[in-house]
């Protein structure tokens, strides 16, 4: 559910600095040994990112579903095609089935996957910058 909250430029500030730090130490680690964790990390990254970006726009998400719909809505509002939509929603996927069911992820889903990530990622983070 989406609801309107005061703007938070500071909070806005502490995910992009957190997002950042997780990046670097992300980046400073064989992402390959251990691919499910590299993909859970890089989904919080971008998760924070997106949620630095609502926080500038005085907007939350909250309950059932507020992950898939905080997607949805920076997709919607930053000019994210429907491909890179579906790309992080699958991510979303992933990491909850690595969270709640045990699945594991090929390190093969890593290497093919990584350079689009951080393009996301560096997209993610200057929008924020911008707004900021």
């Amino acid at each position: 559910m989406k609801v309107k909250t005061k703007v938070d430029k500071s909070k806005s500030l502490s995910l992009l600095e957190r997002a950042e730090v997780t990046h670097k130490r992300l980046n400073e680690t064989d992402k390959l040994k251990y691919p499910s964790n590299t993909l859970d990390d890089y989904y919080d990254i971008i998760h924070q990112l997106m949620e630095a970006l609502t926080l500038l726009e005085g907007v939350k998400m909250k309950g059932e579903g507020a992950h898939c719909e905080l997607i949805d809505h920076v997709c919607e509002n930053y000019n994210i095609s429907e491909t890179e939509r579906e790309f992080l929603q699958q991510m979303r996927n992933y990491r909850n089935r690595i969270s709640y069911e045990g699945f594991s992820v090929k390190s093969e889903y890593i290497e093919r996957n990584e350079s689009r990530i951080n393009g996301i990622i560096i997209r993610l983070s200057n929008l924020v910058k911008d707004k900021t």
